[in-house]
């Protein structure tokens, strides 16, 4: 299988509110986890609906419960039915069950993909998702959705503490096999509270996460270093 180009959008200098959304959003959430949670939350607040699934229904219920009226539970199948965009937070040794129970019907939604592969949690899945990049092998394992690879780049504390904060707002990388579905995900990326920016659909390749501070493959820093 030939491996997918994604579009990779930088985030520059220009700092847009949270909640200049151009419409509210329904968004479906797939592991109602530290991640699902968090993101979730910041979305709610800038004004979008969201509805939280999880494999354990109690947990999504007990997030939904705590983050106010435009928060509702249901199962993974009613959240991708619900969601104009799709957020799936789960460890990455779970999306082969996520691909089993959703994988069609995820077919021509927009998916918002924060998964890292960890080999020494995610076993021989992880291992060939690190070396092959876990957006191709993303790609693979869910094809015909619509992925914006983000939120991949800091972890959970570091996003609830820092959305939202005054200028200069943290960068989060974007990254897409679709120009539509980029737009989306820039969207959703200002709308939860972080920097983003202008799209150069014409910087095509194979994005990878990197690390706080190092060069992405355009040789741009991906996310200012921690301070």
């Amino acid at each position: 299988m030939k491996r997918r180009t994604f579009l990779f959008a930088l985030t520059a200098a220009a700092v847009v509110p949270a909640m200049a959304q151009t419409r509210p959003m329904k968004i479906g959430v797939i592991g109602s986890g530290r991640i699902g949670s968090t993101l979730g939350g910041l979305w709610l607040k800038a004004g979008h609906e969201v509805m939280f699934s999880d494999r354990d229904p109690e947990q999504a219920k007990r997030v939904a419960s705590e983050l106010g009226a435009r928060a509702r539970s249901g199962t993974p199948r009613e959240a991708v039915a619900f969601g104009d965009a799709v957020l799936i937070a789960v460890p990455y040794g779970a999306l082969p069950a996520v691909k089993q129970e959703i994988g069609e019907q995820l077919k021509g939604k927009v998916v918002i993909d924060p998964n890292n592969p960890v080999p020494s949690r995610d076993g021989e899945l992880g291992a060939q998702a690190k070396e092959k990049g876990a957006a191709v092998s993303t790609a693979v394992m869910l094809p015909g959705a619509r992925l914006v690879r983000s939120f991949n780049s800091w972890g959970y504390q570091t996003m609830a503490r820092e959305a939202n904060r005054s200028a200069p707002r943290m960068a989060m990388p974007v990254a897409a096999d679709d120009a539509e579905a980029l737009k989306v995900g820039l969207q959703l990326v200002r709308d939860a509270g972080f920097e983003s920016a202008q799209t150069y659909v014409d910087w095509k390749f194979i994005y990878t996460p990197v690390a706080p501070g190092e060069a992405s493959p355009t040789g741009q820093p991906a996310a200012p270093k921690p301070a």
